[in-house]
Parts: C-alpha cells; structure tokens; sequence
C-alpha cells in the first residue's frame, strides 16, 4: 500500500518537477477520495535551504533518515552535474534495498543512474538528455521515445508534464482508478495521455555532409504529394538507382522511400496543428494517397494517430 512518499532533493532542484510530486502526493485530498500521503521533504542537511535551478531555495524539513519507512522514494528533477552526494546516492540505495519504489522526473533519472540501480533496467529521461544518459550509464536500458516506464519498483519519467504521468500512474496502480481520476481532475490534466515523447520531439531535415543531392532533396519536398519510386528519383538525379541509393545513405543517413515517409510525416504534423483539412485531404497532401497509409505511417513515427495529435496541438 502506498502511504509514506519521500521526495529526496539536492541543490538546483527544478521548481516544476519538484511540484508535480508535491501536487499529486503532498496535497490532502481525502475529501475527494483519496486516501492521506506521509509527505516528506528530505535533504542531506535538513534545515538548511537547497537552490533551485530558478533563482530561489527550497528548505528540506526531514533528513535523509526519513527515507526509513518511505513506500515511495520520488526523485525530481536537477541541473545534470558530474557528480551526486554520496550520502544521497546511498540513502536511495538502502531505501531500494529496503523495498521501497524509486520514481525519478526527467532529470532526476541521472541520479538513479548513478546509484547502479538502473542497470540492466528499462527506463526513461528528458529526449534532450538522451544520448548524455546512454553515455553516462550504458548499462541502463534506455528507451527514449515512452513518457514513462514502469518495471515494478523503479519508475523513471520524461520531462517536465510526463512526470504526472508517472506519478498518476502509480497512484492507479497501487490506489486504483478512482484516486488516480480524483488527483487528475483537481489537476485539471487528463488522468492517462497517449502516445511517447516522439509526438513533442521536432522533426528536422537530416544534415548532409555534403550538397549533391540538395537540388534533388529540395524538389522532393516541394512535390511531396508526388508517387516517387527510386527509379523516378533517380532518373531526375541522373543517376543510376544504385548510385542514388548509395548517396542518399551517405548524405542522409537514410533510404530515399524512408526520408520521404519521414518528411511526410512532418509535413501532416504541420497540416494536422495549422489546418483545419480532414484526414484523407492531409494524406492526400502528404502524398500518403489515404487516411489508412497515413496513420500507419504517423503511428509508427510519432507515436500517436493523427486525431490525437490534433487534438492535443492544434492552434485554437
């Protein structure tokens, strides 16, 4: 049973993420159902004030030797920095070594990492702090595209907004639906999202390391309603299909039929936010010819189906 939460700090804690643990687990909500939380703010050094990464402090009422007894040990996010407080970095250790579930924010996944607890384990951070994390820990089992993962007693979550997630789906998990709906709506945020972090990552044009193919490659974007096969695109490059196909590899990192469906695919995105065209006008647009193809290819790509990420993005 989920009753005593402990959320661990360290200096240039981050305001937001430190809030989202403090909203869900250390506001009282038993009028709306939900059963009390022992919350306790934890710092090396209780007392004494910890920076935010805003400008302003935060001042931890209980010492490390409350995360003794702790259910839940939440860890939010922070400045990345090269080295954690060993005391810290132990505290968090004996708590999973006592039973206790480790749930980390954006961010806060780096100091999980540097206990060796994610080692061999799925988990998940920041997209922007993705490929530093792989570097740092590559024994962690990273999956960058998910807003959060959950292998039992370590919950790691992406940035910012998806540490709600996480941490509603926790309260569902352990408390059931009904507490979970109850913090949401108080929250005004839907009680469980859709979809990974790809829906919120820009999908920019592959650099080229080199400029023979950009006449072609900017034709290519201009004419994407276009059926183009490679023998078509080759001819236009006046190139073989195996010569294209090896440029296209060097300069792109990609297949020309995959570079294409991924410039498609951004191109939706920009119709799906922007326009108010119905899905099969956007396939057609895109050059997916119909709404069936194009939600493959979104759903492959981004995570979610075209209707949902209009619904979340559209500019009102």
């Amino acid at each position: 049973m989920l009753r005593t939460v402990a959320a661990v700090l360290i200096d240039e804690v981050a305001p937001f993420e430190f809030g989202v643990v403090c909203e869900v687990f250390g506001i009282d909500r038993t009028e709306d159902g939900v059963p009390p939380f022992d919350f306790r703010v934890c710092g090396e050094r209780p007392g004494e004030p910890l920076s935010m990464s805003v400008g302003a402090q935060v001042i931890p009422r209980y010492g490390l030797d409350a995360l003794e007894g702790a259910d839940l040990v939440a860890i939010p996010a922070f400045t990345i920095r090269d080295g954690y407080p060993p005391a810290v970095l132990d505290a968090v250790r004996a708590a999973s070594a006592r039973g206790a579930t480790l749930l980390t924010v954006c961010s806060g996944a780096f100091l999980l990492g540097a206990t060796g607890l994610l080692d061999g384990r799925r988990c998940t951070t920041h997209w922007r702090h993705a490929a530093e994390f792989a570097e740092r820990f590559p024994e962690a089992k990273l999956d960058p595209d998910v807003l959060f993962v959950d292998e039992g007693d370590i919950i790691t979550s992406a940035g910012t907004a998806a540490g709600i997630d996480a941490c509603l789906h926790l309260v569902r998990r352990e408390l059931g639906s009904g507490p979970a709906t109850a913090i949401a709506r108080r929250m005004v945020v839907p009680p469980q999202r859709d979809g990974g972090q790809r829906q919120y990552i820009a999908v920019p044009i592959p650099e080229r390391d080199a400029d023979s193919l950009e006449p072609l490659l900017a034709w290519m974007l201009d004419t994407l309603e276009t059926d183009h096969s490679v023998a078509s695109l080759a001819r236009r490059a006046q190139l073989s299909s195996r010569t294209l196909a090896r440029r296209f590899a060097a300069e792109t990192g990609t297949t020309p039929q995959r570079w294409l469906s991924t410039q498609r695919v951004a191109h939706a995105r920009r119709l799906l936010e922007e326009s108010s065209l119905g899905i099969d006008e956007i396939a057609r647009a895109c050059g997916f010819g119909t709404a069936a193809l194009l939600r493959h290819h979104f759903r492959r790509t981004v995570g979610i189906t075209p209707m949902d990420y209009r619904r979340t993005f559209a500019h009102r």
